[in-house]
């Protein structure tokens, strides 16, 4: 299969939503990009609607339930920060950066989910020290490119603040930026957070989200001028995107501490799960419920029961509950024995103690308890599409795809690069590709 380009950059800005599109057209690195590309603002993300499933589906073009990548993070009750999926080897199948190492091109990825350990040229992965006895440091240094990310950290270690944001996407700009000109490589995955986080705190639409835009969008400025620098901007092509929108919520659900009452979770007397017998998982707006032991049919009668109570009173927050059958059919984790999707204006917690429904307070969002707004929803919600620019070589300009899903990127990127993903849930947008 012959190459349409010689550079692929692939740019996500987390939390990108279509909503996002009239404030980018009036900052001038994004309007420049928007001019000459190809894109669609009508993109369908996957279920659930979380940046760890999200970001494995660009990069293979298939769906959790087939990716294995179903949340965020790992099914491990009473834990306080759970461990992420942040390694590849939970990944099932292949994905971009293993078919582009394979076919000799070097390939890179800064803050990039679910690559810690991945064979990558250069490889700076998104994984955070959630242990008290964790440093930063090297807890990023052992799951990367070791020598790579210790020189990015010499040059440009004083931007950074932890984990905080905007420090830490200035500090991830300073590195692609760099690696750009000095690598040149042929795949680059850049992940952005800025964006989701200022909304987590502050709300979808608040003057801290448009900051970040207006941040992000500088932040394409020297992304784009790097390429330039670097001489190879007639042989490179360049992907935007968003993994998925978010909403504001007011209410936080915590079905655990029903699941409590009713002794399907037991606690000891400081307030640590000593057994489960059911577990409700956030996806945030949306989560899974799983059974510890599928043969207890009590347990699962006990949960449909309680379920169809609180389906029928809507101040339960719960709008919709699937089968895990139904869950899989959605892409979703069909292991679950249920999975729920919240209303407008709740999300769920893992949390285990106070009342069931909560109002979310200043105090809360400050002490990072809850959030103003979320992700994670089913992708039918109403204004939650995100979006998807490209430009450069093999892209024709100007196309407007009137609709996709995000399961199509990766096949798209793929065909670019002159790579095959195998049998994928996506299919490669044709009509943008200059063959």
């Amino acid at each position: 299969m012959s190459r349409l380009t010689d550079h692929l950059i692939i740019i996500s800005f987390d939390c990108l939503s279509a909503l996002d599109v009239p404030q980018m057209q009036e900052l001038p690195n994004f309007k420049a990009f928007i001019d000459k590309s190809s894109f669609c603002t009508d993109v369908e993300t996957i279920y659930p609607s979380v940046t760890y499933p999200c970001h494995t589906t660009i990069v293979t073009g298939n769906l959790p339930n087939k990716h294995c990548i179903v949340n965020n993070t790992l099914i491990q009750p009473g834990r306080i920060s759970p461990d992420w999926f942040w390694e590849r080897k939970h990944i099932k199948g292949t994905t971009l950066y293993d078919e582009a190492k394979d076919a000799g091109l070097k390939t890179a990825a800064i803050l990039w989910p679910v690559t810690a350990k991945a064979e990558i040229d250069y490889n700076m992965p998104e994984i955070f020290a959630n242990r008290p006895w964790h440093h930063q440091v090297p807890v990023s240094l052992l799951n990367g490119s070791f020598f790579f990310q210790i020189n990015m950290q010499l040059k440009f270690g004083h931007i950074r603040k932890g984990t905080e944001q905007p420090h830490l996407d200035d500090f991830a700009l300073e590195a692609a930026v760099h690696t750009i000109k000095t690598k040149k490589p042929g795949l680059m995955l850049l992940h952005l957070v800025d964006l989701d986080h200022q909304r987590h705190l502050h709300g979808f639409s608040s003057a801290e989200a448009s900051e970040a835009i207006r941040r992000h969008d500088a932040r394409l400025g020297r992304i784009m001028a790097a390429i330039e620098e670097a001489g190879i901007s007639g042989q490179s092509t360049v992907a935007i995107l968003g993994d998925h929108s978010a909403l504001d919520e007011s209410k936080v659900i915590k079905l655990n501490v029903l699941f409590i009452k009713r002794g399907l979770i037991k606690m000891d007397k400081s307030g640590k799960i000593v057994g489960w017998k059911a577990f409700c998982k956030s996806c945030d707006g949306s989560a899974y419920i799983y059974v510890k032991d599928a043969a207890d049919d009590s347990v699962k009668n006990e949960v449909t029961s309680m379920l169809a109570e609180l389906l029928r009173d809507p101040e339960s927050g719960i709008e919709q509950a699937f089968t895990g059958q139904e869950a899989n059919a959605l892409g979703a984790d069909g292991h679950a024995f249920r999975m729920l999707e919240a209303r407008h204006g709740y999300y769920f917690s893992e949390g285990l103690s106070g009342d069931y429904i909560e109002e979310i307070t200043s105090e809360d969002v400050i002490r990072k308890k809850y959030t103003r707004a979320c992700h994670g929803y089913s992708p039918e919600k109403e204004d939650y599409k995100t979006v998807f620019f490209i430009s450069g070589k093999g892209i024709r300009p100007g196309i407007t795809v009137r609709s996709m899903h995000l399961v199509d990127e990766g096949p798209t990127f793929a065909r670019l690069l002159g790579l095959n993903l195998g049998h994928t849930d996506g299919r490669v947008i044709d009509g943008i590709l200059d063959e």
